[in-house]
């Protein structure tokens, strides 16, 4: 998630939902062009590929400049170079935010002047652009059995494989252990089946032991509850899947399938989870590096965030003041999915590169570096190494040839919570809505629970009704 414009976005996205059904609409009418996959039949190698450069779009990578995803590209074009190949890829990171990225993104392929060959789509960008023929249809061969399931079901679109999972995302629960502590808890490890009423019980008894606790502390925690971006979206979904089994806003198509009472309990359950008596008044305005700067500075303890948070807070916590446990409740599935642009003159390296990164190596070294590998193997292969990416604070990194990355691991080299919390959690997640208009979705949503914060709240029922409404507007 990341901060988006918001007066900006409404003309934008209107304009770009029209563009995109009508290129769906011409897609769907004429079929693929010379067989590149973005209409009938998978995209697939062939004589035709032009020798170049290989051009991948991306968001920033969190690990950092020259990151684990620069690190496998340059990998695989010394792979390339051995091999005599004509080929050679390149990353650009698009500056901005996730829906100034997705705009760009989207200005780029419809124009049909892009030098893009693959595009790193967020995981809810997958319909909108499959339904726009913007991308093609991928070999089913790429996403196979050892894609974590959950996961895989992000990369279709109509029954159909249009994206490949790259690095996956999921909402977790960290918190103080030494807050916990202080305040005179016995046990400060969260369990696996801890719920919301028993972080709410803890925060009862920190704020009961103010007096032992840092100054800085305000209040029990803090989430991304910003309505201006993604942030309050992925919150309320959590929320509301939490509130009711099975719970879906959409159909398979992507129209709405919603009800009121099911949004009423929904309602219901992110009023509890926010109630001022727990939450950072600055959650309302926050994203995730703010809740991230707040949580490092002791004002709260318990923060709902990112797996990449895991490694960059424990730059400056010990494993006895951090830990972290699955979100209780459902929590949200995001990340990042490889797709090969239908404009590509180069369909088959591209593949070949998509592969590559998606492979259970290179997987393997994103889990590493500290983004949340999409494949099993990464997790409980024990015999699987990386050797073609070393993530920023190995051995030798400082001039003392001591780590410098104080990320906790198993004996395996993995992070230490991977296999037992993060696995588990990316297992049991779910998707938010899954359609072609999820921006208009996401727009309309955050807008009503927006209403919320305001000062004069409206009810739960009245809300609900409004929502019902709005969204049955928002996906015909």
């Amino acid at each position: 998630m990341s901060r988006r414009p918001g007066p900006v976005r409404r003309g934008a996205a209107a304009a770009t939902l029209l563009l995109a059904l009508l290129l769906a609409a011409g897609c769907d009418a004429g079929g693929a062009e010379g067989g590149d996959g973005a209409g009938g039949r998978p995209a697939a190698s062939g004589p035709a590929d032009v020798p170049g450069e290989i051009v991948l779009a991306s968001g920033r990578d969190v690990t950092g400049k020259g990151g684990v995803r620069q690190q496998l590209i340059a990998e695989w074009n010394r792979q390339q170079e051995t091999k005599g190949a004509p080929f050679r890829a390149r990353l650009v990171e698009l500056p901005g935010s996730a829906d100034q990225q997705r705009s760009q993104l989207l200005g780029a392929l419809q124009s049909g002047g892009a030098e893009y060959d693959v595009v790193n789509l967020d995981v809810t960008w997958v319909p909108e652009f499959a339904a726009a023929g913007l991308v093609q249809q991928l070999p089913e061969g790429l996403v196979d059995s050892d894609v974590i399931k959950s996961v895989a079901a992000t990369a279709r679109w109509g029954g159909k494989v249009y994206a490949v999972p790259f690095n996956s995302d999921v909402g977790l629960l960290f918190y103080r252990r030494d807050y916990l502590t202080s305040a005179g808890v016995t046990n400060p490890d969260l369990g696996k089946g801890a719920g919301w009423p028993v972080v709410q019980q803890l925060i009862g008894v920190l704020d009961s032991a103010r007096g032992k606790l840092p100054a800085a502390y305000a209040k029990g925690w803090t989430s991304q509850l910003d309505a201006s971006y993604e942030g309050l979206t992925v919150n309320g979904v959590e929320a509301f899947a939490s509130a009711a089994d099975g719970f879906a806003l959409t159909d398979e198509e992507g129209r709405y399938a919603g009800s009121v009472a099911d949004l009423r309990a929904g309602l219901d359950e992110l009023r509890n989870r926010t109630q001022a008596a727990y939450t950072l008044a600055d959650a309302v305005h926050s994203d995730e590096a703010d809740t991230l700067t707040d949580f490092a500075g002791g004002r709260t303890a318990f923060l709902r965030h990112w797996p990449y948070a895991y490694r960059t807070l424990h730059q400056s916590l010990s494993e006895q003041q951090l830990g972290v446990a699955p979100l209780p409740g459902k929590a949200v599935l995001g990340g990042q999915n490889l797709a090969v642009a239908r404009g590509s003159q180069r369909t088959g390296a591209a593949l070949e590169l998509v592969r590559f990164l998606s492979g259970k190596e290179s997987e393997r070294c994103l889990l590493d570096a500290g983004f949340a590998a999409t494949r099993l193997s990464a997790y409980e292969d024990n015999g699987l190494a990386c050797d073609v990416a070393k993530p920023a604070g190995q051995a030798t990194a400082s001039p003392t040839g001591e780590r410098t990355d104080r990320m906790p691991r198993d004996a395996n080299g993995r992070p230490a919570y991977a296999r037992g919390t993060l696995l588990p959690a990316l297992e049991n997640a779910v998707q938010r809505p899954r359609t072609p208009l999820y921006g208009a979705f996401s727009q309309t949503f955050a807008g009503q629970l927006a209403r919320l914060q305001g000062d004069q709240p409206p009810s739960d029922d009245q809300l609900a009704k409004d929502l019902d409404t709005k969204l049955g507007e928002a996906l015909p």
